[in-house]
């Protein structure tokens, strides 16, 4: 299967006139980056924003001697800094490749611009943020008010492929647990019944 193109990633946030999507094509550069570049870092200011064309990437933030992971995201993802993009600010997260990638770069001082002067891409922005919104208070109420096993179940009933790409280390981190409960998690899961799993 072909990768999508970065029409049909930027059509799926938010449907672009002809025009509209005509600007941001023209702003992206196609890179090949590899496993393990840090796309942004917690230390420094985004200039950029990568829409994942093929290939994962993570973002997490380092606490006392650990890593914890915030997100995955794989093919047609839209990867920014959002404190670099609404703020202007230093990152909080750093985000990483997990596997050599193939994106578009589109430098975030032209989207800004292109903000501005084009309503239907003002509106593209900001569904993207929405939808990272979204995101994080359901990634928040489920570490709140789920249990290791019930977020587990989660993220294999959602992002089953991220079993067969991600390092158990990055799932831990990802759910709030230590590998030590994952395993544990995991071995309960196998026994259980598949009617008590679903």
């Amino acid at each position: 299967m072909l990768p999508p193109t970065l029409a049909e990633i930027l059509q799926t946030t938010y449907p672009l006139p002809p025009a509209s999507l005509a600007q941001v094509l023209a702003l992206a550069e196609p890179v090949e980056l590899p496993k393990g570049t840090r796309l942004f870092r917690d230390d420094q200011l985004a200039q950029h924003v990568y829409v994942l064309q093929r290939g994962l990437a993570r973002a997490y933030a380092r606490r006392a001697e650990r890593e914890v992971t915030f997100w995955f995201s794989a093919e047609g993802a839209v990867l920014a800094s959002i404190r670099g993009y609404t703020q202007q600010a230093l990152s909080y997260e750093t985000i990483e490749l997990l596997e050599d990638s193939s994106l578009f770069r589109l430098p975030m001082a032209g989207l800004q611009q292109l903000y501005h002067t084009d309503v239907h891409l003002a509106n593209w922005g900001r569904v993207m943020v929405e939808r990272v919104w979204l995101q994080t208070e359901q990634q928040l109420i489920a570490r709140q008010f789920r249990t290791a096993a019930e977020r587990y179940a989660d993220l294999l009933q959602q992002s089953p492929h991220l079993l067969q790409r991600v390092a158990l280390g990055h799932i831990a981190s990802y759910l709030g647990i230590t590998q030590v409960t994952l395993s544990r998690v995991r071995a309960q899961l196998k026994k259980a019944p598949a009617s008590a799993r679903g």
